[in-house]
């Protein structure tokens, strides 16, 4: 039986991101189905997902899925581009032919594309930084000057269920939060909230090095990006500015011991 609100098919729904969503739109009620590689619990592969289509009480479909591509343990060579660029491109186009050949449509469809760097315990950029920032090792990546959008776990998952919920938000939406800040002014307030200094900068050269000059760019060049559809359809972020999200990272990371 579908969840009194209907059901949510999130394709890659057992993410970082995708969890998170995930776990909050089944405490708000909904039924959620997510699509991945692997089966599991409330799981359904892509595989099976081609075979069976949308559940008939699906309300929802949110495309999250796609390969990391600042992942560190990755070179970037051309196989490696075109598994990002598949990872992006096929999935949400399993997830549109799903739409189409269903015969009760869903009444929202959201993909995601260009949100700003997410910051949440559990991954992202957050749990990479960690431990060079508590070792006193922290600082801004290249000159520390470019813009660096970003936005707190829990406001990129409250947009994705304020453009699920309200009939008003079409279009882009920024995933980014209100704040536009340097990566300097990141480093320094991430630094703040352990307790450590952020002065130690990761050089271009080194970004290049361990990234390759193309992608290697989204870290050193960076970009000013606002979240004007957000705040003009009614979304209230929790973590407007970095320096309340830097607070609650300390208050999380100090009661975890793993992390320290």
């Amino acid at each position: 039986m579908a969840g009194q609100l209907g059901t949510v098919v999130v394709g890659g729904g057992t993410g970082f991101i995708g969890t998170a969503l995930c776990n909050s739109l089944r405490h708000r009620g909904y039924d959620v189905l997510a699509v991945s590689r692997k089966p599991g619990p409330y799981r359904i592969t892509w595989s099976d997902f081609s075979n069976k289509g949308l559940p008939d009480s699906t309300t929802a479909v949110v495309s999250l899925a796609g390969q990391n591509v600042l992942d560190p343990v990755r070179r970037w060579t051309e196989g490696f581009k075109q598994n990002v660029w598949a990872s992006r491109v096929n999935t949400t186009k399993y997830l549109a032919e799903a739409i189409q050949h269903s015969s009760t449509k869903p009444k929202v469809f959201v993909s995601a594309s260009g949100v700003g760097v997410v910051l949440g315990r559990q991954g992202g950029m957050v749990q990479q930084l960690i431990l060079p920032f508590y070792m006193g090792f922290g600082g801004p990546v290249g000159s520390g000057n470019q813009s660096m959008p970003w936005i707190h776990i829990q406001d990129i998952v409250g947009l994705f269920i304020h453009a699920i919920e309200k009939e008003n938000v079409i279009g882009i939406v920024n995933g980014v939060a209100p704040q536009i800040i340097t990566n300097r002014e990141f480093a320094t307030a991430f630094g703040k909230a352990l307790r450590r200094p952020s002065f130690v900068p990761l050089p271009t050269f080194a970004v290049n090095l361990l990234f390759n000059e193309e992608r290697g760019k989204i870290m050193t060049e960076g970009q000013k990006v606002t979240p004007k559809k957000a705040l003009e359809t009614g979304y209230s972020f929790k973590y407007p500015n970095i320096t309340s999200a830097a607070k609650e990272f300390s208050k999380l990371i100090y009661a975890d011991e793993q992390y320290i």
